[in-house]
């Protein structure tokens, strides 16, 4: 579409929009080309129209979503997101620039077809978290490989769904309604996903004060962390009383998220059957209650889970509720491992590497120092060199960043040893004879795809085979 739009102009670039060392948000070449002609269009529309042209009421539309798009570039695409929101100030500015322009190019069409001209405060707020969302996948969600391209898409499309026009309609205030479900083996990077949706809601724009009604909140909770009791009171919070230590009242997680937040719920696997009810309400009816009380409180916020286990499996095995799975499960994202980017993409191991050093030394702008750049050097050569050209990286993100570490402070890495490479010679030369059982080459076969996916979830999935099944056999093996 950028090339059919720009003919001779378009510049062959990426596909794959990532931040990497020689890039940031600003510097797409074709993006930077299509506002330049759109503005100039918008303008030269404007100007015939002051000059007694009209616009045909089938064109009204495209007219208008052409000022929309101009506008954004011009006022909000500019706008720096710190931390969780932008800085008020700028905020102001942006939306008083953003009306006015507006209003100016849109004159010429307001009599014409005013149904097409959609209110300016809630159009402001589309597009700010349209800017929110794109900074927080852009800058937390990094790898130019296709399964990080792809898992960049299922993120935009978990905060406004695939079409953005229904949304800006009719699904700006329900989306936090639907609960969304991360998977993936651990250490892919599950919470980073999280957070960039639940920084990402709606928020409407109060034009009288000239500021956002609230402010995004991401409240995280380790549920592998917590015993059955002080989950409950975590999430739901309890009353002055309601069991022994509870000696006030107290405000569960659901509470404290606002209106425009969310709340994680990291190792959902983890969750006992009967917790997992009173959630199956929350996501249900949007209503709790806390311990020892009766009285019904709103949950208004988003709920976000994530596990690593084989849900289908922990379901047949009756661990986990199917009817909480189904409510949970409305919207869900897999986040690739990093054996699945680097198998794409072997160079994405560089952008990868780009990033976590500058996190690791504090490096928090584009610039890249000289410290940055000789550590990525550094790891990349050590990989390289020294780890198998076929390593699972079954740690994932996760591993690599201790890998950043350890090279950075003992110049050097190690992996655990997961293959025992001459076993599994002996046993394929056993099975190429003719001298294993069935039950001996099942299990040699497990600890194969076990030492090949880096964990027994992992391996379960790819064998077919409930988690526990596989441990056995491969137990069975022995040392």
């Amino acid at each position: 579409l950028e090339r059919r739009a720009l003919g001779d102009a378009f510049v062959d670039d990426d596909p794959a929009w990532s931040r990497t060392a020689a890039t940031d948000a600003a510097e797409r070449p074709n993006v930077y080309r299509l506002t330049e002609r759109a503005s100039e269009f918008a303008e030269r529309v404007c100007r015939d129209c002051d000059a007694g042209q009209t616009i045909a009421t089938r064109d009204v539309a495209h007219y208008d979503d052409l000022v929309t798009y101009v506008t954004y570039y011009r006022h909000l695409a500019p706008l720096a997101i710190e931390h969780e929101t932008g800085s008020p100030k700028a905020i102001a500015k942006a939306w008083q620039s953003f009306a006015d322009d507006r209003a100016r190019l849109l004159a010429p069409v307001a009599s014409a077809d005013r149904a097409c001209v959609v209110d300016n405060a809630h159009l402001f707020a589309c597009l700010y978290q349209v800017r929110r969302a794109f900074t927080h996948i852009f800058m937390c969600l990094v790898g130019q490989s296709r399964p990080a391209t792809r898992l960049r898409a299922q993120v935009w499309q978990s905060i406004f769904t695939h079409d953005l026009r229904r949304f800006r309609r009719s699904l700006y205030d329900r989306m936090a309604g639907l609960s969304t479900l991360i998977t993936g083996p651990s250490g892919t990077g599950k919470e980073l996903v999280a957070r960039a949706i639940g920084l990402s809601q709606y928020e409407p724009f109060d034009v009288e004060h000239k500021r956002f009604v609230s402010e995004p909140m991401f409240i995280g909770v380790n549920l592998a962390a917590f015993s059955p009791t002080l989950i409950e009171s975590e999430l739901f919070g309890h009353r002055k009383g309601s069991f022994t230590g509870a000696t006030s009242d107290r405000a569960g997680w659901l509470e404290k998220c606002p209106t425009g937040g969310a709340v994680f719920l990291d190792e959902i696997g983890e969750l006992d059957p009967a917790i997992q009810v009173k959630l199956l309400r929350v996501i249900q009816q949007r209503k709790y209650s806390r311990l020892g009380e009766t009285e019904p409180r709103q949950f208004t916020g988003k709920l976000i889970a994530a596990t690593n286990r084989d849900l289908a499996c922990e379901m047949r095995e009756g661990r986990f509720r199917e009817d909480f799975y189904y409510r949970i499960c409305s919207d869900t994202i897999v986040v690739p491992s990093l054996r699945e980017q680097l198998s794409d993409s072997p160079a994405a191991l560089g952008s990868l590497l780009q990033f976590i050093v500058s996190r690791e030394l504090g490096v928090i702008d584009d610039d890249t120092t000289d410290d940055v750049s000789q550590l990525v050097e550094e790891v990349e050569a050590w990989i390289n060199w020294k780890m198998p050209r076929d390593y699972a990286w079954p740690g994932n993100i996760r591993e690599l960043e201790q890998c950043v570490r350890n090279v950075l402070v003992r110049c050097e890495y190690h992996p655990p040893i997961r293959q025992p490479t001459a076993r599994l010679c002996e046993w394929l030369q056993r099975a190429e004879r003719g001298e294993l059982s069935a039950d001996e080459l099942l299990n040699h076969y497990c600890q194969l795809v076990h030492a090949k996916t880096g964990g027994y979830e992992q391996a379960s999935r790819v064998l077919g085979l409930d988690r526990r099944t596989v441990k056995s056999r491969i137990d069975a093996i022995g040392e």
